[in-house]
């Protein structure tokens, strides 16, 4: 490991990865359905809640990104025009 990487904690490197891998809120059209993306973020976000002594929130992270892996999953609409009525 790098002197950056010994200096961050377990939790820290974690949030990082987390963050790192999160879909931002200007590739989420692009990248919603996108099945590796999605299952990274949420396995990140559940390593994170992991090593918070939260195993639920893990648990239930683990399998959002278990289900992307395994399409058992699939994006829903957008909210602000996946249910529009064609005139």
């Amino acid at each position: 490991m790098s002197s950056t990487t010994d200096a961050l904690t377990t939790l820290e490197l974690a949030q990082a990865l987390a963050e790192r891998l999160r879909i931002a809120e200007t590739d989420w059209h692009r990248l919603k359905s996108n099945r590796p993306a999605r299952a990274k973020e949420q396995a990140a976000a559940a390593l994170v809640f992991l090593l918070k002594d939260s195993p639920d929130e893990a648990l239930a992270r683990f399998s959002q990104s278990v289900g992307w892996l395994d399409k058992s999953i699939s994006a829903p609409p957008c909210p602000s025009h996946g249910d529009r009525v064609k005139h």
